[in-house]
C-alpha cells in the first residue's frame, strides 16, 4: 500500500452534529499512538476523524472528489448517463462510459485519487480501533449509553460502520481489494471479495447491535450525519443484495432471514417514513417525493431568493417522518488552503457554462453525466418523480437557454440533466453561487467550484421498503413508495422490483449496482445500445458494446500507480490491462 495511507486528516468545522474539534494533522507516524488514544475525549475526536474521513473521499481534492468520485462514476457506469464535460477536456470519461480504455490510453490512474482518499479513511477508523483497550471509559450521555463498556462498543461500532461503507464502495468497484484491518503500511495482497464481504457483514452487524442512539427528532437536529443501527441494517441488506446478486451464492456471515430480521427492524421502529406531501407558504400542495431535494422543490421567487419552504432540509427536520437513514456531510467552508469540506463532485452534474438568468434555479458546473434520453421513458404517466429527477433543459417554461456557444462547448448533450444533485443559481442574474442557507444567506466564499456544500443521502428509507419488497416478494412494501409517487399498486414480480427501484433512485447512484447484482450480462444488455447526441454542436453517434463490460465483468481499472508501487503485488482486473 501507498505510504500516503499514512495520514490522517481531521477538520470537522461542524460537518456532523457533534462537538467540533480537530486532530493533529501531522503524519501518524510520528506519534506515538499508545500514549495519544489515552482519554475517552481523544478517542471521540478520533471517531471524528473517522467521520471526517469518509467525507474526504469527496471533498479531499483530485481526481477523488470531483471528476472520478464514486457518485460521479456510478451514474457514469450507468445505462441513465454518459460521460458528458467539455467537448475540449480528456477523453477520461467516454472511455469509462464505454468501459473501452482505448478511447483514452492515458486511462491508466483516473482512480487513485479515490483509492487513496478511502484507504485513508479506513486507515483512520482501523488507527482507532486497535487502540479501544487503551481508552480509560465511561459511561457517556454522548452515546447513550451507561456503563463504561456500552461506551467503547459504541465508539468501536461507530468506526466499523464507517469502515464497512467504504469497503463495500471499494469492493463493488474494484472487486478484489486489499483487505486492511490495522493501520499497517505495508503491502497487503488483494483479498477475495468474500473476505471483504464478511469483513463488512460482521462491521455492520456488530453496529447494530451496539450503537444506542435513539433516533429521535431531537437527536437528529443534533447528529445528523452520524451512524444509527437503523442505518447500520440497509447498508446490511444492500450488502446482501448486492454480495447474493453480483457473486451467485450466499455468504455465511449474512443470511436473507437476517437481512429481512435487519430491515423489519427500521420498518417497525417507527421513526423512519416516507415524506408525504405539504401546502407550502403560497398555498400549493408539494408532492413528497420533490420535497426531499432542494432543487426540485426550489421555486423561482422573482425577488432574488430561493423558495424553497417545502424542502424538508438537510436532516428531514422539516419533515413529519425522517426519510435519510444515513448522509454523507458537507459544508460550504471549503477553501483553496486546506480545508476540505465541501461536496466537490456535485460541480460535475452542472449545466456547462449557463450561466442565463433563465435556467434558475439550476447552477452550472462541468456538464458530466448528461442524461441519456431513455431514461425519460422508464417512468409511468402522472409519476411525480420524473420531474423531480431529470431537468428538461430547454423545457420547463424557461426558454432558449442553450445557445450555440453552450452546444460548441458540451460534449455528449441530450438536452437532459441530473436534478437531484445538482447546483443551484442565484435568481437575480443566474449566477452559481452556494446553497441557499436560509432564504436571505449566502454562505461561503461563493465559488461554484468547491463551496457547494448539498449533502449525499447515502440511504434513505424508500430503499429500505423496495429492498423489504425485494426479499420477501411482497409488494406492499413497493406499492407505499408508489403511492407517494402517485401511483397505483402493482402485483410484486422481480423485474417489477427492478424496474421500481430505476423510477425511485434514479440519480442517487444506485443503479449501475442494481444492474451488476442482476448479472453481468443482464447488466450489459441493459447499458449497450447506441445513441445519437450533440458534441461540439453537431451529432455524435455514442455505441457502447455489451462485449467492453462482460469482459470487465463490469468492474474498474484498478491504478496503475499502485500496481506498480506494490511490486506487483496487485493485479489488474481482467480487460483492463
Amino acid at each position: 500500500m501507498k505510504k500516503t495511507l499514512k495520514y490522517i486528516s481531521v477538520v470537522l468545522l461542524s460537518v456532523v452534529g457533534f462537538s467540533a474539534c480537530s486532530l493533529d494533522t501531522e503524519s501518524m507516524s510520528s506519534i506515538d499512538s499508545q500514549t495519544y488514544y489515552k482519554t475517552q475525549a481523544d478517542a471521540e475526536a478520533a471517531l471524528v476523524g473517522c467521520y471526517d474521513g469518509y467525507r474526504r473521499t469527496v471533498s479531499g481534492g483530485g481526481n477523488a472528489a470531483i471528476t472520478f468520485s464514486f457518485f460521479v462514476a456510478s451514474e457514469i457506469l450507468s445505462d441513465d448517463c454518459f460521460g458528458g464535460t467539455g467537448h475540449t477536456d480528456g477523453m477520461n470519461h467516454r472511455a469509462l462510459d464505454r468501459f473501452d480504455r482505448s478511447i483514452e490510453p492515458t486511462m491508466t490512474n483516473d482512480y487513485e485519487g479515490l483509492w487513496e482518499h478511502y484507504y485513508r479513511a479506513i486507515f483512520n477508523c482501523n488507527s482507532l480501533l486497535v487502540q479501544l483497550d487503551n481508552i480509560a471509559w465511561e459511561a457517556s450521555s454522548t452515546f447513550n449509553t451507561t456503563t463504561p463498556e456500552q461506551t467503547r462498543a459504541a465508539v468501536e461500532a461507530e468506526a466499523r460502520f464507517l469502515r464497512a461503507i467504504e469497503y463495500f464502495d471499494l469492493v463493488r468497484m474494484f472487486g478484489r481489494v486489499p483487505l486492511l484491518t490495522t493501520p499497517t503500511k505495508d503491502i497487503v495482497p488483494q483479498a477475495e471479495p468474500k473476505q471483504t464481504f464478511e469483513l463488512i457483514f460482521n462491521d455492520l452487524k456488530f453496529a447494530m447491535e451496539h450503537i444506542k442512539y435513539q433516533p429521535t427528532a431531537a437527536w437528529h437536529a443534533q447528529n445528523d450525519g452520524r451512524a444509527t443501527k437503523e442505518a447500520a441494517a440497509a447498508i446490511l441488506a444492500r450488502a446482501y443484495l448486492f454480495y447474493t446478486g453480483y457473486y451467485g451464492e450466499e455468504h455465511e456471515a449474512c443470511t436473507k432471514q437476517e437481512a429481512i430480521d435487519a430491515l423489519n427492524m427500521v420498518v417497525t421502529g417507527g421513526y423512519y417514513g416516507l415524506v408525504q406531501a405539504t401546502t407550502d407558504a403560497d398555498g400549493e400542495e408539494q408532492n413528497g417525493f420533490k420535497r426531499l431535494w432542494r432543487a426540485a422543490s426550489a421555486t423561482d421567487n422573482g425577488d432574488g431568493k430561493l423558495n424553497n419552504h417545502a424542502y424538508v432540509g438537510r436532516a428531514c427536520s422539516e419533515a413529519e417522518v425522517n426519510e435519510y437513514l444515513f448522509t454523507q456531510k458537507f459544508n460550504h467552508t471549503h477553501d483553496y488552503n486546506g480545508v476540505n469540506t465541501g461536496n466537490q463532485w456535485l460541480v460535475m452534474v452542472g449545466l456547462r457554462d449557463v450561466t442565463n438568468a433563465k435556467a434558475v434555479p439550476y447552477g452550472r458546473g462541468w456538464g458530466a453525466c448528461t442524461v441519456n434520453p431513455d431514461a425519460l421513458t422508464i417512468f409511468e404517466e402522472g409519476d411525480a418523480r420524473k420531474s423531480a429527477t431529470i431537468i428538461d433543459i430547454e423545457g420547463e417554461g424557461r426558454g432558449e437557454i442553450i445557445d450555440d456557444a453552450i452546444l460548441a462547448g458540451w460534449r455528449e448533450y441530450t438536452g437532459y440533466n441530473l436534478k437531484k444533485y445538482i447546483p443551484l443559481a442565484y435568481n437575480v442574474d443566474g449566477t452559481a453561487v452556494p446553497e441557499v442557507q436560509a432564504e436571505s444567506e449566502w454562505e461561503g466564499n461563493h465559488d461554484f467550484m468547491i463551496s457547494q456544500y448539498q449533502d449525499y443521502i447515502v440511504v434513505r428509507y424508500a430503499d429500505v421498503l423496495l429492498m423489504l419488497s425485494e426479499l420477501t416478494e411482497d409488494a406492499q412494501y413497493m406499492n407505499q413508495v408508489r403511492k407517494r409517487a402517485g401511483l397505483s399498486d402493482v402485483a410484486y414480480s422481480k423485474e417489477t422490483i427492478i424496474e421500481e427501484r430505476h423510477r425511485e433512485f434514479m440519480g442517487e447512484g444506485i443503479r449501475y449496482w442494481d444492474l451488476l447484482r442482476q448479472g453481468v450480462d443482464y447488466a450489459a444488455e441493459k447499458i449497450a445500445g447506441e445513441w445519437t447526441v450533440k458534441s461540439g454542436g453537431v451529432d455524435e453517434v455514442v455505441t457502447i458494446d455489451a462485449a467492453n463490460i462482460t469482459s470487465k465483468r463490469g468492474l474498474c481499472p484498478i491504478p496503475e500507480n499502485q500496481i506498480i508501487a506494490s511490486g506487483g503485488v496487485y493485479e489488474q482486473n481482467p480487460g483492463w490491462n
